[in-house]
């Protein structure tokens, strides 16, 4: 509907080409019913039959959407058909109808209809389809316009309540986003999309994110907030204790809280270990919270460190128990674990993978 197209006649006059309405839409079906889900890959097909051009050139197409009781003067939204236009059918994405339908007044989690046709044209001049169609919806439960990256901010965080420090929290998948970090009883924290411009704040109230606002902690103490934008609700835990835990042996080494999601002890000596307890080498992080007690665990590994950082990365696991071959990692030691002095440290660090390190200094 934006371009602008003429063609000239061998008189040189002037004039503009034209097309000829969609006489029919094929897909989907007038009436259908649809629940979105909030998958990357979840899509709808739109279909019609191919208009003609005056010129018998390239016809370019529009879907439009409207309100129930709409007339298309003045649509909610229009999509380009595929193919830059150039297609009669179009694929739309959930989240792309998400987003139409909170345009329409449709609420999260709400069901409500849409009216749909399609505009042809040569840039100019567009020309509606002769049939309209209605679909209905269920929306997500999420926001229709999900952020790219989330931001923590506020007094009640590590990182104070200037904006421009606000701490850019791990993307764990699109819409869903993670942070470990200590907060303070009584101080108010948010999270925005942006540092800069007029970014859009986010809080929690009960078990959903909302639009402005801020939010507390019960207690001071390092928390892990989860927030899925999908389903627009959020997930919470207070971390108490994080423990180097040996495999054989069972010994459990506590690593103090150093900051922004970074638990380390340096200059820690291990003594007093029986020779079956010393010299088997396997290792992995256990954590204690509010939920329960998890394990941190490699991905996958059964060998000595080879000097790869990627050695050293974890994954937070919830079946708990000694023995777990494949997903542990082994001492760089030859010798065993005692009379040696070591620097542990374990980060969830939202700044890049969840690691581990552990250095041996005599």
């Amino acid at each position: 509907m934006i371009f602008s197209v003429t063609s000239c006649s061998s008189e040189g006059e002037v004039r503009d080409l034209g097309v000829t309405p969609v006489e029919r839409l094929y897909e989907p079906v007038d009436g259908r019913t649809l629940i979105l889900q909030s998958s990357a890959s979840a899509m709808l097909y739109f279909e019609w039959e191919p208009a003609r051009a005056e010129d018998s050139g390239t016809v370019l197409y529009e879907i439009a959407f409207d309100v129930a009781d709409g007339d298309f003067s003045d649509p909610i939204a229009v999509l380009a058909a595929d193919n830059n236009g150039g297609s009669n059918h179009a694929t739309v994405t959930h989240k792309q109808l998400n987003q139409i339908a909170a345009l329409a007044g449709i609420e999260s989690s709400e069901q409500g209809t849409l009216k749909w046709t399609v505009y042809s044209s040569k840039g100019i001049n567009p020309v509606k389809a002769k049939q309209e169609r209605t679909i209905t919806l269920t929306r997500l439960a999420g926001f229709a316009n999900i952020p790219d990256q989330l931001y923590i901010t506020g007094e009640g965080t590590e990182v104070g309540g200037d904006i421009a420090n606000a701490l850019r929290m791990k993307k764990i998948n699109d819409g869903e986003f993670e942070i470990y970090m200590q907060f303070t009883e009584g101080k108010e924290f948010f999270f925005v999309n942006s540092t800069t411009g007029d970014p859009i704040t986010y809080s929690l109230s009960g078990e959903k994110i909302v639009e402005g606002g801020t939010s507390t902690v019960p207690n001071t103490g390092i928390y892990k907030y989860y927030l899925d934008f999908n389903i627009g609700s959020f997930t919470t835990k207070e971390v108490t204790k994080v423990v180097l835990f040996l495999n054989w042996s069972q010994r459990e080494i506590e690593l103090p809280y150093k900051g922004l999601g970074v638990w380390e002890l340096t200059n820690h000596t291990i003594t007093g270990l029986t020779d079956n307890d010393n010299n088997d080498d396997r290792y992995k992080f256990r954590m204690t919270s509010s939920d329960g007690v998890t394990e941190w665990r490699s991905p996958g590994n059964d060998s000595k460190p080879s000097g790869n950082e990627a050695y050293y990365y974890m994954v937070e696991r919830e079946n708990v128990q000694q023995w777990t071959d494949g997903e542990i990692w082994k001492s760089p030691s030859t010798t065993g674990w005692s009379d040696k002095t070591y620097d542990f440290m374990f980060s969830l660090n939202p700044g890049g993978q969840y690691t581990h390190n552990l250095i041996i200094k005599e």
